[in-house]
C-alpha cells in the first residue's frame, strides 16, 4: 500500500516547535518578547526600493544576529554556525522550527551592515533601550544622567608600514591590469616582494641608512607600475573596471605623494579612511580605527548613546553631538552628563557637565557621581 506524500503543513503539524523545546526562562526568551521587531520590517524597507530580483532576507533574522553577534563577540562565520546549533539563537531570530542549514551567507552580514549603514544599526540601540526601559533595568530618569567618554574601534588592519603598503599598492595594481588585459613593462612581481622582506630586517638590525636606501627603490618600483597602468587606461573601455581603476590609481598616488605626518595620512588601502588615534594607554601607544563617543546611564550602565566620529576630533567637540543622540534615541534630555578631563572646552551649555577632578563647590552626591564616571 502506497501512501499519499504528506504535504509541507502536515509535516509541521508533526514537528515539535521551538517554544516545546526550549526554557522560557532563558535569556534570549525574554529579550525575544520584550523587542519590536516590527519596526525592523518598517524603517528598513527603505534601504532596498528596488522591487525586482530576489527578496532580501527576513530583516528580523538580520536584526537578531546583529544582536547575538556582539552580545556573545562571534565573527559572522561562528554567528551564523551556531545558529544551526542552537535552538535559542533560532528563536530568537523568528523561526517556529528547528532548521538544520544556516539560514544566510555569512558575507550577507557585510553587505546589510554596508547597506543599512550607521542610520539602521541606531534603530537596534533604540530597540536595546526600549527593552530595558519594558524590562525595568533602566528606569525613566535614569537617563537624564548619563557618563560619556570616547575609545577607538580598531580596524581589522596590520600595522601600517612603509613597506607593506608600498608592495600591497603595487601587487593590487598588478592584478587590475591583469584583469584588464593590460601587458605592463615590468610587474617587479620577483624583485618588490624581496626588498619589502629586505627592509623590515635592515629595520630590525637597526641599518636605517640602508633601510631608507631600500625603501626609496620600492616606492620607485609601484610608482612606475602606477605610470605604466595610467598610460593605458584610455585603451581601457568604459565600465565598471574602468572605474575601479581610476580609484586605485587615485588612492595609490596619494599614498606615493603623502607626507611622513599628516591628517589625511593613509594606513590602509582597503579602509583608507583609517585614523591613528593615541589615547595614552601604557600597553599600546597607537590605535587604528574610528573615534566612537560612548553615552551610558550614570545609575546602571546601560548603553544609551554611541556614535562614531572620523577624523579624530577632539573629545570636547563631540559631547554636544553625543548628547543629541541621547536625547533622540531616549526622548529625553539629560540634566547631568560626566565625563573625563579630555572634554575641557566642551562648549555645552543646556546640560550640566561634571569634569573629573573638580571638587570645589561640589556636594558629596555630585562626588560620588565623579567617581562612578570611571564604570563607563
Amino acid at each position: 500500500m502506497k501512501h499519499r506524500p504528506r504535504t509541507e503543513e502536515q509535516d509541521d503539524l508533526l514537528r515539535p516547535r521551538l517554544v516545546d523545546m526550549i526554557d522560557q526562562r532563558h535569556e534570549l526568551v525574554k529579550l525575544a518578547a520584550l523587542i519590536d521587531w516590527e519596526v525592523f520590517d518598517r524603517e528598513w524597507s527603505g534601504f532596498f526600493p528596488s522591487g525586482k530580483g530576489r527578496p532580501v532576507t527576513e530583516p528580523r533574522l538580520v536584526a537578531g544576529l546583529l544582536y547575538l553577534q556582539h552580545a556573545y563577540r562571534l565573527s559572522d562565520e561562528a554567528v551564523v554556525a551556531r545558529w544551526v546549533e542552537n535552538p535559542y539563537y533560532q528563536h530568537f531570530t523568528g523561526e517556529t522550527f528547528f532548521q538544520h542549514r544556516p539560514p544566510i551567507d555569512p558575507s550577507s552580514l557585510t553587505r546589510w551592515r554596508g547597506r543599512i549603514g550607521e542610520e539602521g544599526v541606531e534603530w537596534l540601540l533604540t530597540q536595546t533601550i526600549r527593552a530595558g526601559q519594558k524590562s525595568g533595568v533602566i528606569d525613566e530618569d535614569s537617563v537624564r544622567r548619563v557618563a560619556v567618554d570616547t575609545t577607538v574601534m580598531e580596524k581589522a588592519i596590520a600595522h601600517p608600514t612603509d613597506s607593506r603598503l608600498y608592495e600591497r599598492a603595487r601587487d593590487q595594481l598588478v592584478a587590475l591590469a591583469q584583469e584588464a588585459g593590460v601587458e605592463l613593462r615590468q610587474s617587479y612581481a620577483r624583485l618588490a616582494p624581496r626588498l619589502a622582506l629586505q627592509v623590515g630586517r635592515y629595520a630590525h638590525a637597526k641599518q636605517f641608512k640602508r633601510m631608507r636606501k631600500a625603501l626609496k627603490r620600492l616606492k620607485g618600483y609601484t610608482g612606475r607600475v602606477m605610470r605604466d597602468l595610467r598610460r593605458h587606461l584610455q585603451d581601457i573601455p568604459e565600465g565598471n573596471l574602468r572605474d575601479r581603476i581610476i580609484g586605485k590609481l587615485g588612492l595609490v598616488s596619494q599614498l606615493l605623494h603623502q607626507p611622513p605626518k599628516g591628517a589625511d595620512k593613509i594606513y590602509a588601502l582597503h579602509e583608507p579612511e583609517v585614523d591613528c588615534i593615541s589615547k595614552g594607554k601604557a600597553r599600546v601607544r597607537y590605535e587604528f580605527g574610528c573615534k566612537v563617543s560612548v553615552a551610558t546611564t550614570l545609575d546602571e550602565g546601560f548603553v544609551v548613546g554611541m556614535r562614531s566620529f572620523p577624523g579624530n576630533p577632539y573629545d570636547g567637540h563631540t559631547l554636544r553631538q553625543a548628547l543629541e543622540q541621547v536625547t533622540i534615541l531616549t526622548d529625553q534630555r539629560p540634566d547631568l552628563a560626566v565625563v573625563d578631563r579630555g572634554y575641557r572646552g566642551h562648549g555645552e551649555n543646556r546640560t550640566r557637565v561634571l569634569i573629573s577632578g573638580a571638587r570645589r563647590g561640589l556636594t558629596p552626591k555630585l562626588i560620588t557621581d565623579l567617581r562612578r564616571r570611571s564604570a563607563i
